[in-house]
């Protein structure tokens, strides 16, 4: 015989079943991975009951959750509301759990995370809107550095590289810096960020021209070796077709070709 509790957890967490329908669902999941990596949305801790909504992202167990159905409100024996949900996991699987099943699951789940809504902010802007925080600049340099590989290639070799102050403080010095090839820059190219992290949307700039990044080994101010990692062969118009492609929220589905000089579809 199994005890009342072990009887309430097994009528509270409906198990998982396959999801004949899975093929509506896929794409959303695959939007959303989009736009985390964009920066449009983001994975915040899990806080309260009233953040699970019919049409809402979780991650719980290390899946991405979505809830696809909510029924009406009911009340427990001890008074408190609930609702029977239909979660679609990302694996092809789904679950009839209680709401306060996915409550109590993205407690005790450490690593359980909500996914916000996408932002309606524009990531880049000529002016702020009102409410808008200004976040950074992306800027874009070309080295006036005597390197025999950087002076063949003076209109291809360009740093990205994104920052919260003004771009003009930031290479101040740049002629002692390794990380500007121990020489002045010129700055080719500035986007400004709104409501954006600044951090991931670097990575992701540099992830998608990784196969054109500058292999290059310069000597520090101590002549110590050092091998920058911001610098790319790739033409301007590339990266302005990066950042438009960052605005609409389909970076993730590019990669820089370096054989054609532009971006291309993954896969």
């Amino acid at each position: 015989m199994r005890s009342s509790v072990e009887k309430k957890a097994a009528e509270e967490v409906a198990g998982r079943d396959k999801c004949e329908d899975f093929e509506t669902f896929k794409p959303l999941f695959e939007q959303v991975q989009k736009e985390l990596a964009s920066g449009m949305r983001e994975t915040r801790p899990f806080e309260m009951k009233a953040e699970i909504e019919q049409g809402r992202f979780f991650i719980v167990g290390g899946q991405k959750a979505y809830v696809a159905e909510m029924g009406e409100m009911t009340l427990t024996d001890q008074g408190r509301t609930d609702a029977r949900l239909r979660v679609i996991f990302d694996n092809g699987t789904e679950s009839n759990m209680l709401m306060r099943s996915l409550q109590r699951a993205l407690n005790k789940d450490e690593a359980g995370r909500r996914i916000t809504d996408p932002t309606a902010v524009p990531l880049f802007s000529d002016h702020t809107i009102d409410g808008d925080e200004a976040s950074g600049t992306i800027y874009v340099l070309r080295s006036k550095s005597d390197n025999p590989l950087v002076a063949e290639n003076r209109d291809l070799v360009h740093k990205i590289g994104v920052t919260n102050m003004s771009v003009g403080k930031r290479i101040a010095g740049a002629r002692l810096q390794s990380t500007f090839l121990m020489a002045d820059v010129e700055i080719v190219a500035t986007y400004e960020l709104y409501n954006i992290n600044r951090t991931k949307l670097e990575n992701l700039i540099h992830r998608v021209f990784a196969s054109a990044r500058l292999e290059i080994e310069i000597k520090d101010r101590f002549g110590r070796p050092v091998i920058p990692r911001e610098w790319f062969l790739v033409p301007l118009f590339a990266i302005d077709q990066a950042v438009e492609k960052i605005k609409d929220g389909t970076i993730a589905d590019y990669q820089y070709d370096p054989g054609q000089a532009r971006l291309s579809r993954r896969g």
